[in-house]
């Protein structure tokens, strides 16, 4: 059998016409497979979705509990059969619940990546390889200039910062499910034990990873209400980047603006948003580690999604892998 017989691009994402369900569809579809929580991936609307039990609890925190018709939380690891088809979870090391979703029918074997990241998370299971005919890899940063830095070395620069300007609010954005709480993971490992203000929208997911095990330290709310212009002064606040844009922002004492994405390594881009100080610190593969992840698992192809497609694909045909580029659209960078 073809790989395009057990799952194959269509309107709605992609699709399996033998196990009749898509994987991360984009637009409501009666069965839904969902690799993980962030809005683009994990969308509300499904007749049914099956998920790991964290992502389907991340899915209900942002959409409300009707969120789908119904739910189905799958253990990592362990198969199940839908329609003949073998549907196993496998971690996949970029956010809290994320996971790689492998599918078996008559000798073939298909493992969706959905987003991944290979650096070191203490908020999340790290990316498992998994042996298959066909590699679905994401390629948000899948082009030869995206190598990211040590992320202990992004937040050194953040502490230094602290340092050297005590009296200014360091104003971190973070998008709000992963980035933000592996942040402050990341802080918390290099000693940094003050409290750390968040913005309103983060205290929901902060508050779960939290309940799932995820030491996050003194979390205080960044209400920025006080009458006092330096209550803030020499603090870490964290919000979602577009709380920039809201006079929330414009309260704080003199602040400095923090940015942590991958992105950052476009300059560019820093300073369209006003950052000061970029940190790159990414939750997805850098090209490097999308190349290597290739060469690892050795799959006999690799079809490529979401992101720059052309130079993955290019890169896989000059060693020696078939690939092909699937064109899909609906897919951001949220949690970049």
């Amino acid at each position: 059998m073809k790989p395009e017989d057990l799952l194959c691009p269509s309107p709605a994402g992609l699709y399996s016409p033998i196990g009749d369900f898509c994987v991360d569809p984009v637009r409501p579809v009666v069965r839904a497979l969902v690799t993980h929580g962030h809005s683009d991936h994990a969308r509300a609307g499904h007749g049914a979705v099956l998920a790991t039990r964290q992502t389907l609890d991340i899915m209900r925190l942002r959409y409300g509990p009707g969120f789908c018709g119904r739910e189905q939380s799958v253990e990592i690891g362990r198969a199940t059969e839908i329609n003949g088809v073998r549907v196993s979870f496998h971690p996949a090391g970029h956010v809290l619940g994320s996971a790689q979703i492998a599918l078996e029918y008559a000798g073939m074997r298909i493992v969706v990546s959905g987003d991944y990241k290979r650096r070191p998370d203490p908020t999340c299971s790290p990316f498992e390889p998994l042996p298959c005919d066909v590699f679905i890899t994401e390629a948000t940063f899948g082009l030869p200039v995206f190598n990211h830095p040590d992320p202990k070395a992004e937040i050194a620069k953040l502490l230094t910062s602290l340092g050297q300007f005590p009296d200014r609010t360091h104003l971190v954005g973070a998008y709000a499910l992963g980035k933000a709480q592996r942040l402050i993971a990341l802080l918390r490992a290099e000693g940094y034990q003050r409290p750390i203000f968040i913005h309103g929208a983060l205290t929901q997911l902060c508050d779960y990873y939290s309940s799932e095990g995820i030491e996050l330290g003194d979390l205080q709310p960044a209400t920025a209400e006080s009458k006092n212009p330096t209550a803030f002064r020499g603090e870490v606040v964290i919000g979602p980047p577009s709380s920039f844009n809201e006079r929330w922002a414009r309260r704080f004492a003199d602040p400095l603006a923090v940015f942590a994405s991958g992105w950052m390594m476009v300059r560019q881009r820093a300073k369209q948003r006003g950052v000061e100080l970029p940190l790159v610190i990414s939750d997805h593969a850098d090209w490097r580690e999308l190349t290597a992840t290739i060469q690892e698992i050795a799959p006999n192809q690799v079809w490529v999604t979401h992101g720059r497609e052309e130079a993955l694909v290019r890169w896989c045909e000059l060693a020696g892998i078939a690939a092909r580029p699937l064109h899909m659209v609906g897919y951001e960078d949220e949690g970049d």
